[in-house]
């Protein structure tokens, strides 16, 4: 049976502090269970215990109480361990509660609000890339850009995402009713095919001159596109090189939390 240690974190102090406790072997609990996740194949007790920085027998209970609940499994033969059905039903049930595109609008006000960025988040409508959440920077800003506006499908970073993941005949058919300023000359199966597999587009100077805009996908566990951040600069205004691949960031956690930053990773 796994017991219980709580330690103090925030408890009630003299000053009136308030405190809250935590239940350290759930924490520890999590440590196992988030290693298993992070693997590509069931583990040996030994490399749980390195992993985890844990000794056998800690590992050992712990891996066993796992099992008994169903998180996790032992291979009779092997008797190495793996995630069990309970840890799936678990994550199957809080993926259907994200909610993609209210995550990376709060994500894209936050990073419009501490970068000299300004950006947003755009779903596949007949007409295009359509703009569903957009944040002004105070340090940079577009104000032809604003909510509700359609993006061009060629001369976009966030059209050429979209390019990138959705069939061509969904595109095609949108690309005969934009506007003929939208014209651009479509992107060609390698570029695409590049897209796909780095999850990232930049263009410089494509719409406006010395503006950058940058784009990125946003998937669902089944590594079906559900939107894109997308974001307009001056990488001269920006605070630091690094600052240049915060949309990147942004999209990593994102895709992290809905799953599809696995389907990003494969070959």
């Amino acid at each position: 049976m796994m017991e219980f240690e709580i330690f103090p974190d925030e408890d009630a102090g003299a000053g009136g502090t308030r405190r809250v406790t935590t239940i350290q072997s759930i924490s520890v609990a999590m440590r196992f269970l988030n290693i298993l996740a992070a693997a590509e194949r069931a583990l040996p007790l030994g490399e749980l215990a390195r992993l985890s920085r844990t000794g056998r027998s800690t590992a050992h209970r712990y891996m066993q109480s796992l099992v008994k609940e169903g998180l996790a499994v032992q291979d009779p033969v092997s008797s190495h361990y793996d995630l069990g059905a309970a840890a799936l039903s678990i994550g199957i049930a809080a993926l259907r509660r994200v909610d993609a595109v209210e995550m990376a609008g709060m994500q894209m006000k936050q990073l419009a609000t501490s970068h000299a960025i300004s950006g947003g988040v755009a779903i596949w409508t007949e007409r295009g890339p359509t703009l569903v959440r957009w944040y002004r920077s105070a340090l940079f800003a577009i104000s032809p850009v604003q909510l509700g506006d359609v993006l061009p499908i060629d001369n976009s970073a966030c059209g050429q995402v979209f390019q990138a993941f959705l069939p061509r005949a969904v595109t095609e058919a949108a690309r005969r009713i934009q506007p003929a300023a939208f014209a651009g000359d479509p992107v060609q199966r390698p570029q695409l095919d590049q897209i796909r597999r780095t999850g990232w587009v930049e263009l410089t100077s494509h719409l406006l001159s010395g503006v950058t805009g940058q784009a990125a996908p946003i998937l669902d566990a089944q590594g079906e596109l559900v939107c894109v951040v997308t974001s307009v600069t001056d990488l001269g205004k920006l605070n630091a090189p690094g600052d240049r691949l915060a949309l990147q960031d942004v999209a990593r956690l994102i895709n992290r939390a809905t799953g599809g930053q696995s389907a990003l990773d494969q070959p």
